[in-house]
């Protein structure tokens, strides 16, 4: 029985060992690499990210990944990122100082007005039309985030609500092969388990 390879994109900043752990859990092959000879030959790339977007991109742009991931897009080659990695995926951000994205899904990130910072368990709200997650509709996801994705409905795939009287949040995006999440589904438990292992077989198959 085939194991599609996940190769994480390592630049500096993320969970990559608990990330990759988790891969393996699942049965999954997996390496931890910024080697484009590497990631050529996995199945689905997997985008981490923890920290400010200046210096990921920062990161991103020095050992040529943008250039890479952009290729890797266009190609059509499945692609998860995941919270800061999803924000990455936007054509600009506006912490610290204005910086432009890897533009792989249009809109910018912004700050979360009301609360302030989303840290702890929510529901998922998976649009209809997405396929990738709609078997995680109404299911728990742990989210640890300040700023949050702005963009066209048709980009959004999933919202989450802080409080019923606000406005709900963006939970995770696509365009494509191309799919973020906000939340992290290696924390989540059994959900984010069971997501992760939906999400990379629907992806390779």
């Amino acid at each position: 029985m085939y194991s599609p390879m996940v190769a994480i994109v390592d630049y500096g900043i993320g969970n990559h060992t608990s990330l990759l752990h988790t891969m393996r859990k699942l049965g999954f092959r997996a390496r931890v690499s910024h080697s484009a000879e590497v990631l050529d030959q996995a199945d689905v790339l997997l985008l981490p990210g923890v920290g400010a977007f200046p210096t990921a991109m920062s990161r991103l742009h020095s050992l040529d990944l943008v250039n890479y991931l952009s290729r890797a897009a266009q190609l059509g080659r499945p692609l998860v990122a995941i919270c800061l990695g999803m924000q990455l995926l936007a054509e600009s951000f506006t912490e610290v100082r204005l910086t432009t994205g890897l533009g792989l899904i249009p809109g910018s990130v912004i700050p979360i007005r009301s609360p302030r910072w989303h840290i702890g368990w929510n529901v998922l709200e998976v649009a209809p039309t997405n396929h990738f997650l709609h078997s995680s509709d109404g299911d728990y996801m742990y989210f640890n985030y300040s700023y949050c994705y702005s963009g066209p409905d048709v980009f959004i795939s999933a919202r989450c609500r802080v409080h019923d009287n606000e406005l709900p949040l963006v939970a995770a995006i696509s365009r494509g092969s191309v799919l973020g999440l906000q939340f992290y589904p290696e924390k989540s438990q059994l959900s984010g388990l069971n997501l992760l292992r939906r999400l990379i077989g629907s992806m390779v198959h």
